[in-house]
C-alpha cells in the first residue's frame, strides 16, 4: 500500500482513459495499420502500437526505474486482437504496478537513456503524470488519423461527431 497520495490519483486517470482509449483501438483494422496522413507522418500501425504500450511505460518506470530506447523492444503486431491483447496486458502490469507503490517510492528515480547515455532523469513518481499525458496526446493524434481514414471516432470525453444521438 502506497502513502503517495498522487498514485491513487494516477490509478483512477489511468483507468479512465483506458476505456477511450481501447474504443479507439478496437476499431483499428489490421489492413489500415500502413495509413499515414502525410509522408512525415508515422503510420497508424505503429501510432497504434505506441498507444496500446505507454502503460507499459509506467509499469516500467515503477519496477525498472530506467527505459533506454536502445533496448526497448516492441512486438510485431499484425492483428486488431493482438493490438487488443497488447494494450489489455500493458495496462494490467502498469496498474499492478502503481498498485504495489510503496513509501520508499516517493523518492526513486527514473531515467530515460538512448544507448546508455541518459537524457533526463526525475523522479518517478512525479513523471507518470506527465506520461499519461503524453499518452492521451498520442491517442488523440489517433482520432485525427481515424476521422480522416474514414474510421468512426468513439466518445472520448463527451460525444464525437460520429455519435448518432449528437
Amino acid at each position: 500500500m502506497t502513502t503517495n497520495f498522487l498514485v491513487p490519483a494516477y490509478l483512477q486517470e489511468l483507468t479512465t482513459e483506458a476505456t477511450a482509449t481501447r474504443k479507439c483501438l478496437e476499431r483499428i483494422k489490421a489492413d489500415q495499420f500502413d495509413f499515414k496522413p502525410h509522408p512525415s507522418s508515422m503510420n497508424m500501425g505503429y501510432l497504434c502500437l505506441l498507444v496500446a504500450e505507454i502503460p507499459r511505460w509506467i509499469a516500467i518506470m515503477v519496477t525498472e526505474a530506467e527505459i533506454d530506447f536502445a533496448n526497448f523492444t516492441h512486438p510485431e503486431i499484425k492483428t486488431t486482437q493482438e493490438l487488443l491483447a497488447y494494450f489489455d496486458d500493458n495496462m494490467n502490469n502498469a496498474i499492478k504496478a502503481l498498485q504495489g507503490v510503496s513509501a520508499a517510492d516517493n523518492e526513486k528515480i527514473f531515467s530515460l537513456k538512448t544507448n546508455g547515455q541518459t537524457i533526463f532523469s526525475t523522479k518517478m513518481l512525479e513523471y507518470i503524470g506527465p506520461t499519461i499525458n503524453h499518452w492521451v496526446h498520442h491517442r488523440g493524434q489517433l482520432t485525427v488519423y481515424m476521422r480522416i481514414s474514414g474510421i468512426q471516432v468513439p466518445s472520448i470525453y463527451g460525444p464525437s461527431g460520429d455519435d448518432k444521438n449528437f
